[in-house]
């Protein structure tokens, strides 16, 4: 069984079909989806998810698109689903110098205010980094976010960023553009992670990986992801899917909803 490690499900173009993406998702072998909020809308949204869906878990977080919006309320909103049931992350958070929606100084702010959090929490965080490794990797290594560790979800860097972001304790997940025509220096990376430093993921509704380009991501298709990673290491897929699935579930202590 496989576990898509990052998907959006909060997103409105699910909001016709969600039932199906689930079933098409439960049919491709996806048992754990990790659901993930960008801002207090859909981390509300994420947290009510995963209270009526077996599978589905919840993280939640500020994106740095939004972090300009951010107030002393959303913090108290931010802090009170945190601490709710199935909620097993803070994120996705970080810096996306691509788009700039918020000042750099802004998102920054925003960034390390949720990894204090996090570790008061005891909680992972989920990292969104665009264009920003080197100030990424700055905030979590002063801020000691080893402490609770985390995901660099849709890994964009190169092989000597992954060794430093796995040498502060962190996981690697790989998303769709590995599988496209140009995939930088994703192969490499994906080939050169620890077995059990490495996740998957859709990042859906985003990126969809091929052989599906051009339409609506969903967590269903992580396993042309996964397949595409094993192939590039030479791994029998199964195998690869139970090892991610394992990595997942230690990162996010998913064994604790077991008991």
């Amino acid at each position: 069984m496989l576990t898509d490690s990052h998907a959006h499900l909060t997103d409105r173009r699910y909001r016709k079909d969600f039932h199906e993406v689930m079933a098409r998702a439960q049919a491709a072998g996806v048992s754990t989806i990790i659901n993930v909020g960008c801002d207090l809308p859909s981390a509300r949204i994420a947290v009510k998810q995963a209270a009526e869906n077996e599978g589905i878990f919840a993280a939640v977080g500020i994106h740095p698109h939004d972090a300009k919006d951010t107030d002393e309320k959303t913090w108290e909103e931010l802090r009170r689903l945190a601490l709710q049931p199935k909620v097993i992350a803070l994120g996705e958070m970080g810096f996306d110098f691509y788009y700039n929606h918020s000042l750099p100084k802004v998102q920054e702010e925003v960034f390390r205010r949720q990894v204090n959090l996090a570790l008061e929490l005891d909680l992972p965080v989920i990292i969104h980094d665009r264009e920003a490794h080197e100030e990424t990797y700055a905030v979590l290594r002063e801020e000691k976010a080893a402490a609770v560790g985390g995901v660099m979800h849709c890994f964009s860097g190169d092989v000597k960023f992954a060794k430093k972001c796995l040498d502060l304790g962190f996981y690697i997940s790989i998303a769709g553009p590995v599988t496209f025509k140009n995939p930088g220096a994703l192969p490499e990376v994906a080939r050169m992670v620890p077995l059990d430093r490495i996740l998957v993921e859709t990042d859906s509704p985003y990126l969809t990986p091929v052989p599906y380009r051009g339409k609506r991501n969903e967590p269903a298709y992580v396993k042309e992801v996964a397949q595409k990673v094993a192939d590039l290491r030479g791994l029998d897929f199964a195998d690869f899917a139970r090892t991610v699935s394992e990595n997942a579930r230690v990162l996010f202590a998913l064994d604790k909803f077991d008991r």
